[in-house]
């Protein structure tokens, strides 16, 4: 066994106190997002894990991109038939997390989701590169395949089928909104004692308070 006790990190780059942040948890988000989208040392500011419950009652996370970001929520997409697909369509609640280790930042969001439109998914699904356009009608996510070849030659078919016309979205492919009801910021600080702020969702006012690290 590999003892890791003396694995030790100093948190002293920032600090984050009450009188200094925003009193809506998306516009905080935002400030934070754009710093760690600038950062140097960051190659993914909008890589996050998402957690939702399976039918075993054992949660499952993954980590996913975030495509955009509202006063409404967060938006990313998958395939509805994946098993976060369909684990969010029998529990609509989920746990997304934004972890940058260079700016010694966490963020922690509790939201609901439900499916955006369809025209939205569209007009982001013919955005993508079209390889990436074909990679999401190739892969029926989730399920088990027999080998690496098995999505290789669906391809190459693919590309030929399509090479001189549009790739239409999968009618199971599209997105989310994460509509957030807790929001928790996590700056890192000497000595372990960490900052942390939670905004909870109360009808329509967001609620601050400090938690203990």
């Amino acid at each position: 066994m590999e003892n890791l006790h003396d694995r030790r990190k100093v948190y002293d780059r920032s600090q984050l106190i009450e009188s200094e942040i925003k009193r809506n948890p998306v516009e905080q988000f935002r400030d934070w997002f754009t710093e760690a989208a600038e950062s140097p040392g960051i190659s993914e500011a909008n890589a996050m894990s998402v957690s939702t419950l399976e039918e075993d009652g054992c949660p499952r996370t993954r980590m996913v991109l975030l495509k955009a970001y509202t006063h409404e929520g967060f938006i990313f997409y998958t395939n509805y038939d994946s098993r976060k697909g369909k684990s969010i369509e029998k529990n609509r609640k989920a746990c997304l997390h934004f972890f940058w280790p260079g700016l010694e930042r966490q963020v922690i969001i509790k939201a609901d989701l439900e499916r955006i439109a369809e025209n939205l998914s569209d007009g982001y699904f013919h955005s993508r590169p079209k390889g990436s356009q074909l990679g999401a009608v190739v892969s029926p996510q989730s399920q088990e395949i027999p080998d690496r070849q098995f999505l290789e030659e669906k391809l190459k078919q693919l590309e030929a089928e399509y090479e001189n016309t549009e790739v239409p979205r999968p009618s199971n492919w599209g997105g989310y909104l994460a509509r957030p009801y807790e929001i928790e910021f996590w700056q890192g600080r000497p000595n372990r004692l960490h900052d942390r702020i939670i905004y909870t969702l109360e009808e329509i006012d967001w609620h601050i308070a400090r938690l203990a690290p």
